[in-house]
């Protein structure tokens, strides 16, 4: 297993693999073959950057069993699916804000991503797993009055793609069997959302392999695999963590 950040140290976007409390620095393409230099960092010390730059982030709707049971859904024969825009990407430890043309609630969504690391198109399952780099947290931020606003047309990317709402990091993570994960999120202290990976519908390489048959991936891509039971509303001042024990912990303020 390895954790691999990016961060800003000293004015400049610096690669790194992270253990314990300090950084084993790297420089090139995370996705083909880095090298180390040798140099190593305090964590302490660098701001935390996001972990990649993704051409694009597709996210997921109704990939869990118990959400699609609790609303009341079909379970989806295809994987159900938006962009969010990459305007909305931001770091673990900034601070998620409520627009300026939004007076409504905004929702935390505490979600598994998956990292991709090459390109793929039209892959096979098996083609689609040797694909994925790693996972990383997601928090799938909504202004979730604009949703279903219109009775005519759900908003998705217009209600998920808000500067600040596409949250994801601080780190990726290699070698994780993603079936052995369970998805946390803590709203100022309180427990609000724990549901395994176990529980999905469309399971990261199947979901891999779908979405390549429409979309080519690119390295870097991210797709976020849809959330589970107890979403709920931030007010200003809130903290908000997702937690992916193995994976990462992603925190920030909401205002």
């Amino acid at each position: 297993m390895a954790q691999w950040l990016r961060y800003q140290y000293e004015g400049k976007t610096g690669l790194g693999q992270v253990q314990d409390d300090e950084i084993t620095v790297y420089t090139g393409d995370l996705f083909n073959q880095p090298k180390t230099t040798g140099e190593i960092l305090k964590l302490a010390n660098v701001t935390i950057d996001i972990p990649c730059n993704p051409s694009k982030m597709v996210a997921l709707v109704d990939n869990f069993h118990a959400l699609v049971t609790k609303l009341e859904h079909a379970v989806p024969a295809e994987p159900l699916y938006f962009l969010k825009g990459n305007n909305s990407f931001l770091a673990a430890n900034q601070i998620i804000r409520t627009p300026k043309s939004y007076s409504g609630k905004v929702v935390y969504e505490g979600e598994l991503g998956i990292v991709i690391g090459k390109r793929c198109h039209e892959v096979s399952e098996a083609e689609a797993a040797n694909a994925i780099f790693g996972y990383t947290c997601i928090n799938d931020v909504t202004a979730i009055e604009i949703l279903n606003r219109d009775p005519g047309y759900a908003q998705w990317t217009r209600s998920k793609s808000f500067n600040t709402f596409g949250v994801f990091g601080p780190y990726i993570t290699t070698d994780v069997d993603p079936s052995k994960l369970h998805i946390k999120t803590i709203l100022n202290d309180q427990e609000r959302q724990n549901y395994p990976v176990a529980d999905m519908i469309f399971p990261p390489a199947k979901l891999v392999s779908l979405i390549s048959q429409d979309v080519p991936l690119e390295p870097g891509d991210i797709i976020a695999c849809g959330t589970s039971v107890g979403v709920g509303s931030m007010k200003p001042g809130s903290n908000v963590s997702i937690i992916i024990e193995g994976v990462g912990r992603l925190d920030n303020r909401f205002e």
